[in-house]
């Protein structure tokens, strides 16, 4: 396929890898965070680190929306199912999300709570319009790619005056969830780790562009490069990763300049401003509160805003004692290091977030990667 082949190219993906080889240093360790899903999912499947040298190493970041939702949220949507009697309806991924007393949104569907499965936001707008007499919220959650499709069907309800749908919010943003990897003393006294560099996410990119990367490269002297998806992709940042470390250098480089530009989608970025303003603080899953990381509808747009119709009060519950999701997302660990992974935890039966989404470092080292952590037999 055009466009597709050409980055998972073999031949090229071994050339690639010999230059990386002969480029880093062997006296010294590098450590560079993929702070993308799509990057852990390609990173897995396609065995970029089989290619890489013994010395460098790609930590898998908080880069997965459904896996850094805390149980509180979760448990806000199952609640309002149950209790108000209303549809909710959010992505398959986040139906399976363990949450409080055993339940998921899929086992309280199971008890009877009208929770459905949708494909994009427009498809709950859709629903609303069909049902004038039944509720419908919209669990909307992602990084800055999903928001404008939320503030769009947003804009879209008061357009058309709609009254039974509402939008329960947890879009969260991606430059605050680096700086609490990289500053926040609660993150440091939970597990922290030398960082090298940052593996830019692809997607996210492409709407807020290169330009909110700088103040890492500036103020922490990290480097950061945005990458595609593809194995290659993923590769080449690497690479241009190791020259600026070995160049003292800490820099915003762009590797994906066939989707991303400097200043990203104007208009996309003006329609997220227009319904959402910055929420004062936001749990995350791994990173716990952090200031000014996710967004809440603005009050011109309160009328959707499914926490204030419902009157929805958020609740911190703990993540399960033996899951170690939290660490993995902060990139302290490793999935194969948490005692409960590939036995009681699976992508069938999933104990937290990070085994849930194909993108969740958990679930993508179990398909693709979980073979490197078996013993070799004896010959």
């Amino acid at each position: 396929m055009k466009y597709v082949d050409e980055f998972r190219d073999g031949a090229l993906a071994r050339k690639l890898a010999a230059a990386i080889h002969a480029e880093v240093d062997r006296d010294r360790q590098y450590a560079l965070m993929a702070f993308c899903g799509g990057h852990t999912h390609a990173v897995s499947r396609y065995g970029v680190t089989d290619l890489l040298p013994g010395n460098l190493q790609i930590i898998h970041g908080p880069g997965c929306p459904v896996c850094v939702l805390p149980i509180g949220r979760i448990d806000m949507a199952i609640r309002l199912a149950l209790e108000a009697d209303v549809t909710v309806l959010s992505y398959g991924d986040c139906l399976r999300v363990p949450a409080s007393g055993g339940l998921s949104m899929q086992e309280a569907k199971a008890r009877g709570a009208d929770i459905r499965m949708l494909y994009s936001a427009a498809d709950a707008l859709a629903l609303a319009r069909r049902s004038p007499g039944r509720q419908v919220v919209f669990f909307a959650i992602g990084f800055e790619t999903t928001t404008p499709p939320t503030a769009l069907v947003i804009r879209q309800a008061k357009a058309l005056g709609l009254d039974n749908f509402s939008v329960l919010c947890n879009h969260v943003l991606t430059p605050s969830a680096i700086s609490s990897i990289l500053e926040s003393p609660e993150v440091r006294e939970l597990g922290s780790l030398a960082l090298d560099g940052f593996i830019g996410p692809a997607h996210v990119s492409t709407v807020i562009g290169t330009r909110p990367y700088r103040f890492f490269a500036e103020e922490y002297r990290k480097p950061v490069v945005i990458a595609g998806f593809e194995p290659l992709d993923v590769m080449q940042a690497v690479r241009m990763l190791v020259r600026q470390v070995n160049q003292g250098r800490a820099a915003v480089e762009n590797e994906f300049t066939r989707a991303v530009t400097e200043d990203g989608n104007l208009k996309a970025q003006a329609l997220v401003s227009e319904v959402f303003e910055l929420r004062r603080s936001f749990e995350w899953r791994g990173l716990g509160v952090v200031p000014y990381s996710a967004l809440r509808i603005r009050k011109s747009f309160a009328e959707f805003d499914a926490e204030g119709r419902f009157g929805l009060d958020y609740v911190r519950v703990p993540d399960n004692k033996a899951c170690e999701c939290g660490a993995i997302l902060r990139g302290v660990k490793k999935p194969s290091e948490c005692g409960i992974f590939g036995t009681a935890c699976t992508p069938d039966n999933p104990m937290g977030s990070c085994m849930v989404s194909p993108e969740g470092a958990c679930a993508a080292h179990y398909k693709f990667g979980r073979f490197r952590d078996l013993p070799v037999a004896a010959a």
